[in-house]
């Protein structure tokens, strides 16, 4: 009868695995990874938008001497869907975003200068409160009077909602119906 161990390697005496050639890889080879584009581009050479998604096989290698945080930083190479021209990005792990570089532009983002536009008023406003005390009380008042308004309104809404509530469509068609019967009769009469 057959074994049904597997088949097993004879390691000599004098084997030693310190022995054994270290597999000398370069720093920046490339692999080939399939990724989606993530961001909405317009390729440079041809004008050909590239929306956000779409897939690609890319080249990716870690680009030397560019660290955040100890994070290592990729480099993607795509190519355009129409000319194959070469379009290329980095991951930016300090924005959680992705950089472009070359090949294409990146296509106008409101969301993100909307973003960048809140974030810089808050820093505005915490510091003019750092140097000034009664700026703080005044933003305070602002906030809380916002507050009341807001609160308001949704009473307003509700109450409105409560309002809608009590009707009874249902008696209102009927009533309409019944007007209705009662004209044509006038009419036929």
């Amino acid at each position: 009868p057959k074994s049904t161990l597997s088949p097993q390697k004879y390691y000599p005496p004098d084997f030693d695995p310190a022995k054994i050639p270290k597999l000398k890889l370069p720093k920046d080879r490339q692999y080939v990874v399939r990724l989606m584009a993530p961001f909405n581009m317009r390729c440079k050479t041809c004008g050909e938008y590239i929306y956000k998604g779409k897939k690609f096989n890319a080249r990716k290698e870690t680009v030397q001497n560019e660290v955040y945080l100890g994070l290592p930083i990729f480099r993607f190479y795509i190519k355009c869907t129409r000319c194959l021209a070469e379009i290329t990005f980095k991951t930016d792990p300090e924005n959680t975003d992705y950089t472009m570089e070359h090949g294409a532009t990146r296509n106008f983002q409101a969301e993100k200068l909307l973003e960048e536009e809140e974030k810089r008023m808050q820093k505005e406003r915490e510091e003019e409160e750092l140097n000034n005390p009664m700026k703080v009380l005044e933003n305070r008042t602002k906030d809380s009077k916002l507050e009341m308004e807001v609160l308001e309104n949704l009473q307003e809404l509700k109450e409105l909602n409560q309002r809608q509530a009590n009707v009874d469509f249902e008696a209102m068609l009927k009533q309409y119906k019944e007007l209705e019967e009662e004209q044509k009769r006038k009419e036929q009469e």
